[in-house]
């Protein structure tokens, strides 16, 4: 058993779903371990390119292997593409010597689980989403600790730790928790919104979700008539549309995207969104309800996402096909009206969020790197 790590090899990328637990996680154990060497592996075409150094980090490029889901000519090509990311992800792990490989999921990861579990290395997974990917699945298989966001998670030996968390979330929950009316009062100035008046946030994500926007823009009427001013954030490109329906109505602003999301949870008291898992988990550990509407493509991860927060009653779940400028109209003047029932919801919505899983994680890399605190 050592004090302190040593040196840890950390792998993802590709998504912001994989990229923003990953750095959660490298600051944590770096902020604990001053003294230890963090490396990420990832890929040259991810957000990691841009991000991980940007956060001071040394990246290390894996070849992008995609595994096929379904058998078709890449499988010929498949050994000879995965022997030599198994190579470069190797090469790393001897010349860092890692004391143990942390995964996140993604097209690195799976080289990187293949090269420690040769040299026995520690494996520690974490998975985002409650449907896991083939990257997790099959390095399951050799870790010492398997970290899982949602309970229910088909991981054989999964822990749940909730999902680590941005470091602009994190701080906004620390914020709040010392004088929340300050921080919705100077996010609200930020944004240019009233603090004073019942927020709706409208958000699909950086590429938004056309069915989302065109539902909601279609009930703007009926949801300013109740006092409340909107944010509906459209994704690239699809403002202009949005602007048309609602015509410029006073209280409803119009943009395409937010950087600084943490401000505009900051103001929310009801957000309308999508359900992926840093969405779900995030306005969980701030205690935001929401209406999901997951995404009808994809193998359902997004429902299963956000079932749980939705049994505890921090959330209500509408199906895409459901989610219609009738339902809105029919549903969303009550809920945003009601300060009690929402305030409520934003109970239950935090009781079941867990606001430290960075920690938590970091917890089981050093055990399974033999550091003792």
């Amino acid at each position: 058993m050592s004090s302190s790590l040593g040196s840890v090899v950390l792998a993802g990328g590709g998504t912001a779903g994989h990229v923003n637990p990953l750095l959660a996680v490298a600051d944590e154990l770096r902020e604990r371990n001053p003294g230890a060497v963090v490396t990420v592996l990832g890929t040259e075409s991810g957000l990691e390119a841009d991000l991980v150094p940007a956060r001071g980090y040394p990246l290390r490029f894996v070849p992008k292997v995609p595994l096929p889901r379904r058998p078709s000519g890449e499988w010929v090509a498949l050994p000879g593409k995965l022997k030599s990311a198994v190579e470069a992800a190797g090469a790393v792990i001897d010349e860092t010597r890692a004391e143990v490989v942390v995964g996140f999921g993604g097209y690195v990861s799976t080289p990187a689980y293949l090269a420690a579990h040769r040299r026995g290395v520690p494996i520690v997974i974490h998975e985002q989403n409650a449907r896991p990917g083939l990257a997790n699945r099959a390095g399951a298989r050799w870790a010492e600790y398997v970290a899982v966001t949602f309970d229910g998670t088909p991981l054989k030996g999964g822990i749940v730790t909730g999902l680590p968390l941005r470091w602009e979330i994190a701080d906004l929950i620390r914020d709040r928790s010392v004088d929340a009316a300050t921080v919705r009062t100077n996010a609200a100035a930020a944004l240019g919104l009233d603090p004073a008046r019942p927020t709706v946030v409208v958000t699909g994500g950086s590429l938004g979700a056309q069915s989302v926007n065109e539902a909601f823009a279609g009930a703007a009427r009926a949801v300013l008539a109740t006092g409340a001013q909107v944010l509906h954030l459209t994704g690239k490109g699809k403002a202009d549309a949005v602007r048309e329906v609602v015509g410029g109505l006073p209280g409803y602003d119009v943009r395409e995207y937010l950087s600084a999301m943490h401000l505009a949870y900051a103001v929310a008291d009801l957000v309308v969104c999508r359900s992926g898992a840093g969405t779900v988990s995030e306005l969980a550990a701030l205690g935001i309800p929401a209406v999901y509407v997951p995404l009808p493509i994809g193998n359902g991860e997004q429902r299963l996402n956000a079932a749980p927060l939705v049994r505890a009653g921090g959330g209500i779940l509408v199906d895409d096909d459901a989610f219609t400028s009738a339902w809105v109209t029919t549903n969303l003047p009550g809920l945003v009206s009601d300060a009690e029932r929402l305030r409520t919801m934003a109970a239950l919505a935090s009781r079941a969020g867990m606001q430290d899983a960075t920690a938590r994680v970091a917890d089981l890399v050093e055990k399974a790197a033999g550091v003792s605190r």
